[in-house]
Order: C-alpha cells, then structure tokens, then sequence
C-alpha cells in the first residue's frame, strides 16, 4: 500500500477465494501470523522519516471498512493487528531515534479467526515524509478449516 499523503488510505483485501459462507461445508480463515514492513519507496532499506520533527505512523488490519472513521483502537471489534511506528529525526539529520508503541507483527496463540469475505488495511500518518512517499507490505500467515458450531458462535460474538 503506497502512500505520501498524511491523510487515511485503505486498501481492501479480498478474501472471497478462501472464505465461503452459507455453504453445506462452509469454510473459514484462521490467521496465525502476521508480518509488516513498512519502507521508503525510493530508499528500501529505511522507513519513513520527516527530517527536523517527529512523524508518527499508525497502521491496522480490520474486518470491517474504516474509510468514513480513520484509525481505531483495540476497543472496535474489528480490529485484528495494529501498529504504530514513531520517528524523530535532527533538523540535519544529525539524530534518530525511533520507537515502536503498538506492535505487529502480531503471533496469535490460537489464531484469529476470520469468517468475512474481506478485510482491509488502513494507514495514517500525521504528517508527510521528508522522502515524501512510503510503502506499507503486509504477509498474513493462515490457514483454512471447516466451519463448526464452535467456531461460528466465536464468530458471531466477535461481530464479524
């Protein structure tokens, strides 16, 4: 997901191959890891940065769209990761300093359970890069498994 703007951006990831409801055997996603980078689009080696300030990053992976609302806490129940990456940089570049408040990767002890057609990942930044634009990469590590009566009363409770 490239950006350079400041303001939200969501892209939607389709799940539609993967999760089938209402199916005499429906199926469902169970994620068990997932992985983020996030790098400068000309520099792939550095993260995004705003020479002389502090640039702060949120990012998160939800079941439901977050256009209209923008970034979320843990408290929404759609909400499956999210990250937040802050950095500080010297007028000069003469100082870094970087800091990680809300951590993904995110490694579920028994997975997280999926049962929605897709899911989106959203980013903000408070400010734009001094490299001006940035790359947000996600890989989500899941497997597939029959709906069941126990799985599908998680599901529901969680408001999927």
């Amino acid at each position: 997901m490239p950006t350079g703007t400041n303001a939200f951006v969501q892209e939607e990831i389709d799940l539609g191959s993967f999760v089938n409801l209402g199916l005499a055997k429906s199926t469902l996603l169970r994620i068990l890891n997932i992985q983020t980078q996030i790098t400068d689009t000309s520099a792939v080696m550095s993260g995004p940065y705003k020479t002389g300030s502090v640039f702060n990053l949120g990012y998160q992976l939800t079941t439901q769209d977050q256009t209209g609302t923008g970034l979320v806490t843990l408290d929404n129940k759609s909400v499956i990761a999210s990250g937040r990456y802050s950095v500080m940089v010297g007028a000069s570049d003469e100082f870094f300093e970087a800091d990680v408040k809300d951590n993904l990767p995110q490694d579920f002890t028994q997975g997280y359970l999926v049962g929605v057609d897709s899911i989106f990942l959203g980013m903000a930044a408070d400010q734009t890069s001094t490299g001006e634009s940035y790359d947000l990469s996600i890989c989500i590590e899941a497997v597939l498994e029959n709906a069941t009566q126990a799985n599908s009363v998680a599901l529901a409770l969680s408001q999927q």
